[in-house]
């Protein structure tokens, strides 16, 4: 201990003597680290969490999807399909049902509270093994409860914000929506439900629940021994039978049953959404922090030069060479220690700094998103960050250390006393600048794929006009009209819209492109039912198309006289193609036959085709789309959407007003441009462009820095060479040949060595994001260029301070 303490001391000495190298050091460390620890304790808070509940490793989510559809797919069965499941299965030792929920809660002295929580079946909180803080939990007698008073569980952190952890809470009541329950337990501490970004806080028996549909999750355990594999074997039959022995439509009866583990909870839109992104992203942080590494190794390097003198003193007095070996490591580990700390600090704002991010964004599940659950380090952010602080200081510290390990007295004591540096040195500098460059490349080239993938996702033809489009989303949620007072009050706010200045035209739809997927249903021609397409579902009002800029290809609007005659509806090009094929639809029927419905299948007349627009995904091809008449079939729509004349926002006033004097009880949720909400159904392939810009630029940074540190250095140690030629006749212009050469022999090595690795991770990336640009060499050879633009720009200065040495000064140099 007492040799540590002297070799800290003589560090923070010999740090503190070169204040410039020890703030750029630690900042290089801080953005390296920071970096890291800012995406991992996202990725950690959101994909690698374990669930606090009993043996989470052997907890599986039952899935299903349909053919063509994303993967893994959506939690939500049907109660018959629950029970079937349940009894015919041999690889479950539970299976557990439930589903989420959002309340309203109110108490005799407390104001009505919005909380998160779900239904759930007899045997759920015994199947996770989760115990209670206080009361008991829900089981079997209380699903079937039969006269008893209906109950209800909290979460502990619900008890200790609402009820300051009264111990009285057992047997409270409680109104949960327009139902009194009784309280009868709490959760232990820490449990939040099976998704870490969807937490609740009360659970209810199942049957007082409402019925979903297909809408119970289903979450098991499996049997000890029994490996996944041979429970998705066994379930996929089960499934199957299901299927065909319920009465659900085609839709169902194609799908598919997946099973995946779910120590980390269940899935969700936001972890589907995120998990490439971040995979991306950690990927990208890991080379910035191999360039910081390269970075610093030869900033030390070069300051290890200047101290070998030193270091031979310290040998021919009797110095070990595990003690130059261990001081240098000391300086090194310290360093690190310093860059960590200013490195979470950063990581602090970073991490929160992407929750915005994400907040931007459009999730598809009606579900509170806890963002700030994901930003709470826990152990698993400390080791990580503790791990990279260690791997950081013992990477770039490792040249350094072994140069002074290497040190011999006698020839480090004669070369003090020459000029210059021995070639092993120059070489070992060149030949980390070359790996800064060619790490530099791979992350510049990134950038720029992810850049123009995002510029040409924005600018592709989506079949509407995106701008000058305002979008009002309106909560007819408590507002108590009936659809007749719906439809009288919206054509008279649509009225008065088309009258305020700036307004081209308004419209209603129940949902609006980029909001997310509405219905879904099979489609088929009446005459021709083997033509099945999947289709989407929007309900809409006259002069839809109109306001959104879609054109119509055939056929008519929907009108008022629509209203009390047969159902009638309007089809893209896309459900003409797969349902008609090249007859023409105009006046023919189509059918759509919707999830579990069979006897309910719905019959349209087509009055009009129009053309393809994107509603649900700006990568994938427009779907076949059924727009029907919103107020034929007695619905309400919350979307109302205005085309402007003028900039969008300048109307955002007037549209408040006249919505506030129209529809007097309904709030307006959120109003925003349509160029917003296509960036808002883009949120991953943004974050991804944003930050790999972030960090290619920092990378070329890092590598300048590099290479200028290096080239000043050899300018400084090579100065009676340069006075020995200039006073040998050589001209300014030569000596800057000489270092230019330099720094464009280092970069170009560097791209010979980087280009490969650029190649090898577009191909990566393209096995992770679909429809990247990868067969384009421009993003790469661009890179290069940037990459030896910024290497000129890094030599200059050393070149002209070697143009400008003083042939006499440097004679006598040293």
């Amino acid at each position: 201990m007492g040799t540590l303490i002297q070799d800290l001391r003589y560090a923070l000495r010999m740090l503190r003597k070169s204040p410039g190298f020890t703030v750029v050091a630690i900042l290089t460390v801080a953005l390296g680290v920071g970096a890291n620890t800012a995406i991992f304790t996202v990725t950690n808070g959101l994909m690698l969490h374990t669930l606090p509940v009993r043996d989470p490793g052997q907890l599986v989510e039952l899935l299903h999807h349909y053919p063509g559809e994303p993967e893994p797919g959506f939690n939500g069965f049907s109660w018959d399909a629950y029970e079937i499941m349940r009894e015919g299965n041999h690889v479950f030792s539970d299976l557990m049902v439930g589903s989420m929920n959002s309340f309203t809660v109110s108490t005799d002295n407390l104001q009505p509270q919005t909380a998160f929580g779900g239904v759930v079946g007899e045997t759920f909180f015994q199947g996770l093994g989760v115990h209670a803080a206080a009361g008991r939990l829900i089981g079997p007698e209380d699903v079937h409860m039969g006269d008893h008073a209906p109950v209800a569980v909290v979460s502990w952190s619900f008890w200790k914000s609402r009820f300051n952890l009264d111990p009285g809470i057992i047997g409270k009541k409680i109104v949960v929506g327009d139902a009194p329950v009784i309280i009868i337990g709490v959760t232990q501490r820490g449990f939040h439900g099976i998704s870490h970004e969807a937490q609740q806080d009360i659970w209810l028996p199942i049957s007082l629940g409402p019925s979903p549909g297909w809408g119970f999750g289903l979450l098991a355990r499996l049997k000890p021994g029994v490996p996944i594999q041979q429970a998705r074997t066994e379930m996929a039959v089960l499934f199957q039978r299901v299927v065909n022995a319920s009465d659900a439509g085609p839709f169902v009866r194609a799908m598919n049953l997946r099973i995946e583990p779910a120590k980390n909870g269940v899935t969700t839109p936001l972890s589907q959404m995120l998990s490439t992104p971040l995979t991306v992203l950690m990927a990208t942080v890991g080379l910035l922090l191999l360039l910081a590494c390269g970075n610093l190794a030869g900033l030390l390097l070069a300051r290890g030069a200047s101290r070998q003198h030193e270091m031979a003193v310290r040998v021919s007095l009797g110095a070990g060479r595990s003690r130059l070996l261990r001081q240098s490591l000391t300086e090194s580990l310290l360093l690190s220690l310093a860059g960590t700390a200013v490195g979470i600090f950063l990581a602090y704002f970073a991490a929160h700094a992407l929750i915005r991010v994400f907040a931007s964004g459009r999730f598809m599940t009606g579900l509170p998103v806890h963002f700030q659950a994901l930003t709470n380090p826990d152990a698993h952010v400390l080791l990580f960050t503790a791990a990279i602080s260690l791997l950081t200081g013992l990477l770039f510290g490792a040249a350094p250390a072994m140069s002074a390990w290497n040190t011999l007295p006698a020839s480090a004591l004669q070369q003090a006393s020459r000029i210059g540096e021995s070639k092993t040195r120059r070489l070992v500098g060149k030949g980390l600048v070359a790996s800064q460059v060619a790490l530099s490349l791979v992350l510049v080239s990134s950038a720029g794929l992810f850049v123009g993938y995002l510029s040409h996702l924005r600018n592709r033809n989506l079949g509407f006009e995106r701008n000058h489009l305002l979008l009002v989303t309106l909560d007819f949620a408590h507002s108590g009209y009936n659809t007749e007072q719906f439809s009288r009050l919206s054509q008279e706010l649509v009225t008065r819209l088309d009258a305020t200045p700036g307004v081209s035209s308004a419209t209603f739809s129940v949902m609006s492109p980029m909001e997310g997927p509405g219905a879904s249903s099979f489609a088929f021609a009446e005459d021709h039912p083997e033509k099945q397409a999947q289709a989407s579902i929007n309900y809409v009002v006259s002069d839809y198309f109109k306001t959104y800029g879609t054109p119509f290809l055939a056929g008519r609007d929907f009108s008022a006289r629509d209203h009390a005659g047969p159902p009638v509806a309007i089809i893209n090009e896309a459900a003409a193609r797969n349902c008609f094929g090249a007859e023409n639809p105009i006046g023919r029927r189509i059918t759509l036959s919707h999830i579990t419905l069979t006897k309910g299948d719905k019959t349209y007349e087509v009055i009009g085709v129009v053309g393809d627009a994107k509603y649900n995904d700006l990568q994938q091809p427009a779907p076949s789309t059924i727009y029907a008449d919103l107020l034929q079939q007695g619905f309400i729509g919350s979307q109302l959407a205005i085309r402007t004349g003028i900039e969008p926002g300048r109307i955002a006033g007037a549209v408040r007003r006249t919505e506030a004097d129209v529809l007097k009880a309904v709030p307006i949720v959120r109003i925003m441009t349509m160029n917003q909400q296509i960036d808002s159904s883009i949120v991953p392939q943004r974050l991804i462009a944003m930050l790999s810009a972030g960090f290619g630029t920092l990378g070329a940074l890092l590598a300048v820095i590099g290479l200028y540190g290096l080239l000043a250095y050899t300018v400084a140690r090579r100065t009676h060479e340069i006075g020995v030629r200039m006073a040998l006749g050589a001209a300014a212009t030569d000596v800057m040949r000489i270092v230019l050469r330099d720094a464009l022999w280092m970069v170009c090595a560097g791209l010979v060595i980087g280009a490969p690795l650029a190649f090898w991770g577009k191909r990566v990336a393209d096995s992770l994001i679909s429809g990247l640009p990868v067969a384009s060499p421009l993003p790469i050879a661009v890179a290069a260029a940037i990459m030896i633009a910024v290497g000129l720009i890094a030599a200059y200065l050393p070149a002209r301070r070697a143009m400008r040495v003083d042939p006499m000064v440097a004679l006598r140099y040293e």
